[in-house]
């Protein structure tokens, strides 16, 4: 047992001299990066906004020189209109050779007063249904407007609308009749 306890001291005293000698520093490591953000972690940033867009210079037309159609109001220039009607075949939205001559010299009036607004009526004969009619001038009117533009019309200066049989130019019921009614008719809505 003599032997044991003195192992057993001898233990004891090479711990403690162990323990009590000098310690050397614990080298500083570098930290590790932070871990990666996710969605889930990280608030949604908002996307950046977008680049305002430069509005380009509104460049008031050319005023137009003094003559009787530019002083005239609206009422009489549409009273008496310097623009003609486009015709169309029965059953028809397509611009035959003189209805686009007729758009080709409304297109040149529009061109010498670029302020004004147009609508264009697209209107039929009294025969076939209401919803057919409607339909159909509204073919005529866009054909126009699409002619027109083609021209260099701009196409923010040319409104459509559909009458139709509703306001027939001649109310008569023969071919001659009809064939005034089937029509692309000209407004002028502001100069």
């Amino acid at each position: 047992m003599r032997i044991r306890s003195a192992v057993s001291i001898v233990v004891m005293l090479g711990l403690t001299t162990a323990a009590c000698g000098k310690k050397t520093p614990p080298l500083a490591r570098p930290a590790p990066p932070p871990p990666p953000t996710t969605a889930a972690t990280a608030p949604a940033r908002p996307p950046a906004p977008p680049e305002p867009v430069a509005e380009p210079t509104v460049v008031p037309p050319e005023p137009v020189p003094s003559d009787s159609i530019s002083s005239a109001s609206l009422d009489d220039l549409n009273r008496n209109s310097p623009l003609k009607a486009a015709f169309f075949a029965y059953d028809s939205a397509e611009l035959a050779a003189p209805a686009q001559a007729a758009l080709t010299e409304n297109a040149a009036v529009l061109k010498r007063y670029p302020s004004w607004t147009v609508t264009i009526e697209g209107h039929c004969d009294e025969r076939g249904t209401a919803e057919y009619n409607l339909a159909l001038g509204e073919r005529r009117a866009v054909a126009a407007r699409t002619y027109l533009v083609s021209l260099g019309i701009p196409a923010d200066r040319l409104r459509t609308v559909s009458y139709g049989k509703e306001f027939p130019f001649d109310s008569g019921h023969d071919d001659p009749a009809y064939a005034k009614n089937r029509r692309a008719h000209f407004v002028i809505t502001a100069k």
